[in-house]
């Protein structure tokens, strides 16, 4: 059972009689770019003026979930985020798309017993929806929540419609125009987000499957929280200073991506980390000096953060290979991909660095118990130990919040009634 349920009160069909509600719930993961998407290409149609790629999370700690129901009974259409009803939110352009488009792919929803149509095309049409959603993570820190929130408001609608799409990436096309890079929120593992334009209605502007989960089971992320406050300067906000006013993106876009994104493909479906590595590091820098080179300049990233990118960079020269690659988004939390037989060295060394308070509330720092035990017991290296020590520092307790210790992961999925967000009241 989730206890973030919503009760709702809904009046009586007729005056005497319990409504029909139908409903559905999922849960949709978020998605940590590796070549990053920043810049509108169409700020209607919400695309990019660049393709690209990021991996998939793991759901078991980072997920979006989001009940989708319609009746008769509802008299508007309404949104609760986080427990709050977002008044005025479901006339936004970007829920009005989302629900729209998905709802214009309806299809009849048949009793599986009888084979009697329940509810026809144009009965979807006459109904209210009601949404309820909320992240188990910090919402607008900089972890993609508004992916994963737009992903499983998509895919909620989907299933409670029974949609089906008229061209293959169509459901993406659609999440897209809630949050861009939503659209790769809904496949699993590596998904690259085609920038399009060649349509003149950006149906071409699309996420496509590059490797699932599967394929590289190895990788690995630990995130460090540094900030859970929401960002100063929104990604959208972001986005529109810089395209207007940064030489260096309209470079980045026109001259480097297409050429990171052809190393990064291949470094993925070859399972090679060092070429991997190098192609997301390079890419969450350049990021960040596109937001330097924007005017006035946008400061995503601070020391803390800094000194995470130093830490990585002193790592890997210790060991001779790229064994742990950073990357950041609009934000200043930190995700670090690994392999699995480096992941405990690497957490190991992140609790040195960024220590908890103590080791009684390591459950609340860290959320894979079996991996702080592991890591805490780990000897670090005499030799790399003595090569930190020379340009890294210890930092202050609280510089960074948390760690999540996860992997890749499947998209979207349909979760059963005990997950349902919202609890119906029949008055």
């Amino acid at each position: 059972m989730t206890t973030n349920k919503i009760t709702v009160a809904v009046p009586k069909a007729d005056g005497n009689t319990n409504p029909i509600i139908h409903k559905a719930t999922v849960s949709a993961p978020t998605n940590i770019a590796c070549i990053k998407y920043w810049g509108k290409a169409d700020s209607h149609y919400n695309t990019p003026i660049n393709d690209s790629l990021s991996l998939t999370l793991d759901q078991s700690d980072l997920r979006a979930v989001t009940s989708a129901s319609a009746s008769l009974a509802f008299d508007k259409d309404r949104l609760w985020l986080n427990g709050s009803e977002e008044v005025g939110a479901a006339s936004s352009r970007r829920f009005r798309a989302c629900v729209d488009g998905v709802r214009a792919l309806a299809t009849e929803k048949i009793d599986p017993d009888t084979k009697e149509v329940i509810v026809s095309k144009d009965d979807w049409k006459k109904m209210h929806v009601y949404i309820a959603s909320y992240n188990t993570f910090p919402t607008a820190a900089g972890l993609a929540s508004s992916a994963a929130g737009y992903a499983a408001l998509v895919a909620a609608l989907v299933e409670l419609f029974g949609a089906k799409e008229s061209y293959p990436g169509e459901f993406t096309a659609i999440a897209r125009q809630g949050s861009g890079s939503a659209c790769r929120s809904l496949y699993g593992g590596f998904v690259a987000w085609r920038a399009g334009g060649e349509k003149s209605d950006w149906s071409d502007s699309i996420a496509e499957q590059v490797a699932d989960e599967a394929h590289w089971g190895e990788v690995r992320a630990v995130i460090c929280v540094v900030s859970d406050a929401k960002k100063e300067t929104s990604s959208t906000a972001g986005m529109s200073t810089s395209v207007a006013t940064s030489e260096l993106l309209a470079f980045r876009a026109k001259e480097v991506v297409s050429k990171r994104m052809k190393i990064i493909e291949e470094a993925i479906k070859a399972k090679d980390f060092e070429a991997f590595g190098k192609v997301t590091m390079m890419d969450s820098n350049q990021f960040h000096a596109t937001c330097l080179d924007t005017y006035p300049p946008i400061f995503y990233m601070n020391d803390v953060s800094r000194s995470i990118v130093q830490l990585v960079h002193r790592y890997n020269d210790w060991a001779g290979e790229i064994r742990a690659a950073y990357t950041f988004d609009a934000g200043p939390n930190a995700v670090l991909y690994t392999l699995d037989k480096h992941v405990i060295e690497l957490l190991a060394l992140v609790l040195k660095y960024y220590p908890c308070e103590s080791e009684d509330l390591m459950g609340d720092y860290v959320n894979n118990k079996d991996m702080v035990s592991k890591a805490l017991a780990f000897e670090l290296d005499s030799g790399l130990s003595q090569a930190l020590e020379k340009s890294c520092n210890i930092r202050d307790i609280g510089d960074v919040k948390m760690v999540y210790c996860t992997k890749g992961g499947p998209g979207p999925q349909v979760l059963d009634a005990s997950s349902e967000v919202f609890e119906f009241k029949v008055e």
